[in-house]
C-alpha cells in the first residue's frame, strides 16, 4: 500500500565534505505533520551530567500519535552519549496543542563506562 508523503528537500552548500540534505515532511497520508521541541539534563552518574537538546521526528497530527527523538548529548567529562526513542502518546494541554513525555537511558560511554538515565517533557507541537 502506497502512502502519500510530501515535502521538501534543502540542499547544503557548505563545503563539508560530508555534505547533507535536510528532508521536511509536511504532509504524511494527506494529514499536516507536527514537530516537538525537548531538551534537559541526564542523571549525575560517574561525577557529571550532560544537557541535551533536538527536535522530534515528524509525525501526522491527530489525537493518538508518538514521535522518535534522538540526540547527541553536551560534551562532557571527555566524552558524548547518544539518546534515542519513541515519545508516549499525546497529552493534551488546555487551551490548544499537546506534549509527550518521553524517558530512557543514554548509550555507555566514558573513560570509565557508564549511562545516564533521562526523563521529560517535549515542548508543544511546532
Amino acid at each position: 500500500m502506497d502512502i502519500p508523503v510530501t515535502g521538501f528537500v534543502v540542499h547544503s552548500d557548505g563545503e563539508d565534505p560530508r555534505h547533507a540534505h535536510r528532508l521536511y515532511i509536511t504532509s504524511w497520508d494527506g494529514r499536516p505533520v507536527h514537530v516537538h521541541p525537548f531538551s534537559g539534563a541526564t542523571s549525575y552518574n560517574d561525577g557529571h551530567l550532560h544537557y541535551y537538546a533536538g527536535m522530534t521526528e515528524p509525525a501526522p497530527s491527530g489525537p493518538r500519535h508518538v514521535h522518535g527523538y534522538y540526540a547527541v548529548t553536551s560534551f562532557n567529562d571527555g566524552h558524548t552519549h547518544t539518546i534515542r526513542g519513541v515519545t508516549g502518546p499525546a497529552i493534551p494541554l488546555p487551551g490548544r496543542g499537546h506534549y509527550h513525555y518521553f524517558e530512557g537511558y543514554t548509550t555507555v560511554n566514558g573513560m570509565r563506562p557508564h549511562s545516564h538515565a533521562y526523563r521529560g517533557n517535549t515542548g508543544n507541537e511546532v
